[in-house]
């Protein structure tokens, strides 16, 4: 009978390892994912910001007004890495990406001077680069001789980042639906061995209150201990891969890492919550006879 007593005491204790594994698990999956999309988000930014922007200078122009010109390029939030390019500089940049025999035929040097820049991957956007063109031929007038930017370049990258973001958000949406799903079942099939437990303290008197209120305290527990294995496994998934490719490095977004980090906690948390709660009160609903 000892025995039988203590076989009985151990089933009625509440099992939540497999629960915590399965969660984390998938959680770390979705994890995964969202640093593949952060990736390639990051990509797309990288590439956008890699467009140099030239600003070709008038052989008039003079060099209180190329200053100028130059400063306020460098006032814009969303400019960066602005060099004033002279034709010296233009012509060894030239000589090193071209055959320089043209000397041979030409001995003056005929390329312009200019102020070469890079903007920010949100103003990478043929509307937004005419805008600025627009913008500083009109401010300073007889300054600018001619404004270019790859323009095919631009508009695939623009065309290619939003196919990109379109179709990766459908599929976080998708997935999304999946682990809510995942997790869902997952705490259901928990709660399910338990089933026996919740009924009986409801038989011997217990409120609804009382039965529900440590039950869920635990599910927020296993949610945030879940989410915690998740994240640690997937930093170290990405320490691993970073240390195998290096350029990876290079496109890490810890920012939105910790906004995925954090998505990972609430979620783990909120959906065993959730499932939990509605699990138990559809034992205690249950009458004893349909829980077998």
């Amino acid at each position: 009978m000892a025995q039988f007593g203590k076989a009985s005491g151990k089933r009625g204790k509440p099992t939540y390892a497999y629960a915590i594994i399965g969660v984390s698990m998938v959680l770390f999956l979705f994890g995964i994912v969202g640093w593949f999309l952060l990736n390639l988000r990051k990509t797309g930014d990288y590439f956008k910001e890699s467009i140099q922007v030239h600003a070709y200078l008038s052989p008039t122009a003079g060099k209180k007004m190329i200053d100028s010109l130059k400063n306020h390029i460098s006032s814009l939030p969303y400019a960066n890495r602005i060099v004033y390019v002279t034709q010296e500089m233009a012509l060894q940049q030239y000589n090193q990406e071209n055959d320089s025999s043209w000397k041979n035929i030409i001995t003056a040097n005929p390329l312009p001077e200019s102020i070469d820049f890079y903007v920010k991957a949100d103003y990478v956007q043929q509307d937004s680069l005419n805008n600025l063109s627009h913008q500083l031929e009109s401010r300073f007038p007889g300054v600018i001789n001619d404004f270019k930017y790859p323009t095919e370049t631009v508009a695939k990258v623009g065309r290619y980042v939003k196919v990109a973001a379109l179709s990766f958000l459908i599929a976080a949406l998708v997935l999304t639906i999946l682990v809510v799903f995942s997790i869902d079942n997952t705490i259901r099939l928990a709660m399910y061995s338990n089933r026996f437990l919740i009924k009986t303290m409801q038989m011997v008197g217990a409120t609804r209150g009382f039965i529900v209120s440590p039950l869920n305290r635990r599910a927020v527990i296993n949610g945030l201990i879940a989410a915690l294995i998740a994240i640690t496994a997937i930093y170290s998934s990405i320490l691993l891969v970073e240390s195998f490719v290096q350029e990876l490095k290079i496109l890490r977004d810890n920012q939105g890492l910790i906004i995925l980090f954090l998505v990972l906690i609430l979620l783990g948390i909120a959906i065993s919550v959730f499932s939990t709660h509605r699990s138990v009160i559809k034992y205690l609903k249950l009458k004893l006879d349909d829980l077998y």
